[in-house]
């Protein structure tokens, strides 16, 4: 499984509003600042974020952008769903019936088994950790 740059940086952008969840709405020139990534395309990653219901903004001087969860209730399962036009090994290990071969492919399987763990992993993985640096390395 490959992420697109959507999905790495679109995480670096929850992580960012993540760290800022008890503070002010933070506006996007402010998150551009702190991921080097241009407000244009950062827009792009908000509006996938705000349509699957992780985050909201306020208009006005005092607006900005906030997660509409606490972080411990967001998992990273559920931002890189949101980000990644597809989250799998294989669009066969995701979806019933792609394939015409499979129910006689001997890789099939493997597919389905790793698409499975990885799901099943960042589905255990919260904002909240990350946040708090579980996972750095």
């Amino acid at each position: 499984m490959r992420l697109s740059t959507r999905g790495r940086y679109g995480l670096h952008a929850m992580y960012v509003l993540g760290k800022n969840y008890e503070g002010e709405p933070i506006s996007l020139n402010e998150i551009s600042k702190i991921t080097g990534l241009s407000n244009s395309y950062l827009e792009q990653l908000i509006r996938r974020l705000k349509k699957g219901g992780l985050v909201d903004s306020i208009r006005g001087s005092q607006g900005g952008y906030f997660l509409t969860k606490n972080p411990k209730d967001i998992t990273i399962g559920d931002i890189l769903r949101n980000l990644e036009d597809f989250f799998g090994t294989t669009e066969c290990s995701t979806e019933e019936d792609y394939c015409p071969r499979q129910g006689s492919c001997p890789a099939r399987g493997v597919w389905v088994e790793i698409s499975n763990e990885i799901t099943r992993k960042a589905n255990e993985m919260t904002l909240d950790e990350m946040v708090k640096g579980k996972y750095r390395s």
